[in-house]
């Protein structure tokens, strides 16, 4: 299947209440299935996805406690005014002052059942609500969440689709911009400009690596220029009403060595295996088993060897670039409608280069379709790209 061809459409809408509404029905079904008499979130991007609210972590809790019949908002009495207006799904908002426990202003209001508590909540924030509550009243709130978050809404593609099509021209551009003796700071300042000229909200994060640098899978640590024949590897992404893009395209900055060029295709075939391997009803599993196979039978591996593929194969994304479930071995979740995925078989050959193509797709009722094609050559990466604009 091809990719969308949305690169040139207007902006998605932002998620709205309504299906915010729908968010925290489904979230309540799952409660009441599991005997849980509410659901705690934290500063994260679960209370986001289910309120829309945006908030910092930090050391003061702010957050929603989500019951079968309301929504309480938590936070500091000095925030109230800032959290008041932040908050389109009615409900209370219970604060606290500074030298009173937010732990306890929770359980006075949540005093029976059980309390699933947001996966992401640090472990200091657990051990406030385990002193309020004790350990047979808290529960997970993962096997709650985690499914309705992995399975996205039309909106949600959207927005998705978005953030990857503008990601990939600022990928297309950044190759332009490439010249002898460059430093992949200055790389990473330009992709973050056209980032933020795009309406991305610049880099979420960027590695750009040259040479020998590519072979370090999250990139090196130092700065470096650029020099020709070196091979060049770019990840970055951006977010669209929180989002989020991640993609990544290798090629060479002058001319390929011949080692270089059959590994190059050898990464182009196992992440088209991987792809043709997302059925629906499929394991997660068995898309980076699909993936291994097509490299060992290029002499790669096997398993994590190198050189070789030294990590899953890919991850879900949304709200997080980082997201469950993942395409690895042990993760035996089947694939549905609406999940969204990486799909990025890295090649290392230690000291000398690796090679990552890294899309994503996500899995629509006929099977998986990319949000943007994967790279075209190594001589000309993006040809068949649709331009955005």
């Amino acid at each position: 299947m091809t990719a969308s061809s949305a690169a040139s459409s207007a902006a998605p809408p932002p998620i709205g209440v309504e299906e915010r509404g729908r968010r925290i029905d489904a979230l309540r079904r799952a409660m009441d299935k599991t005997g849980a008499a509410a659901t705690l979130l934290g500063s994260t991007t679960s209370l986001r996805y289910f309120t829309g609210v945006v908030w910092s972590p930090s050391e003061r809790f702010c957050g929603a406690l989500i019951t079968p019949t309301r929504i309480d908002y938590v936070a500091p009495r000095f925030e109230l005014e800032k959290v008041a207006s932040l908050v389109t799904l009615e409900g209370d908002i219970l604060t606290w002052e500074e030298d009173e426990s937010p732990y306890r202003l929770i359980a006075a209001r949540q005093s029976s059942g059980a309390v699933a508590l947001d996966p992401d909540l640090p472990l200091f924030m657990y051990r406030g609500l385990r002193r309020e509550y004790g350990d047979e009243r808290l529960a997970d709130a993962a096997p709650l969440i985690a499914p309705l978050r992995a399975r996205k809404s039309p909106a949600e593609i959207a927005l998705l689709q978005r953030a990857k099509s503008i990601t990939l021209e600022t990928q297309r551009r950044a190759r332009r911009f490439l010249r002898e003796g460059v430093m992949a700071s200055d790389v990473a300042r330009f992709i973050d400009e056209t980032h933020r000229g795009f309406g991305g909200g610049g880099n979420t994060f960027c590695i750009v690596a040259f040479g020998a640098d590519t072979s370090l899978p999250h990139g090196p640590e130092k700065d470096r220029a650029l020099n020709g024949g070196d091979v060049v590897l770019i990840d970055t992404g951006c977010r669209v009403d929180g989002y989020n893009s991640d993609i990544t395209r290798t090629y060479v900055f002058g001319d390929p060595t011949p080692k270089f060029r059959a590994a190059w295709e050898a990464e182009k075939e196992a992440q088209a295996a991987a792809f043709d391997a997302a059925r629906r009803g499929a394991l997660c599993e068995s898309v980076d088993a699909a993936a291994r196979r097509s490299l060992e039978r290029r002499g790669y591996g096997p398993g994590y060897g190198l050189p070789g593929l030294p990590h899953r194969t890919g991850h879900g994304v949304g709200l997080d670039v980082h997201e469950s479930p993942n395409l690895v071995k042990g993760d035996a979740t089947p694939l549905d409608t609406g999940m969204c995925f990486s799909n990025e078989p890295m090649i290392v050959v230690p000291g000398e280069f690796g090679v990552r193509h890294e899309d994503h797709f996500y899995m629509a009722a006929d099977g998986p379709r990319w949000f943007t094609r994967p790279a075209a050559s190594l001589d000309d990466p993006f040809a068949d790209a649709p331009v955005f604009n």
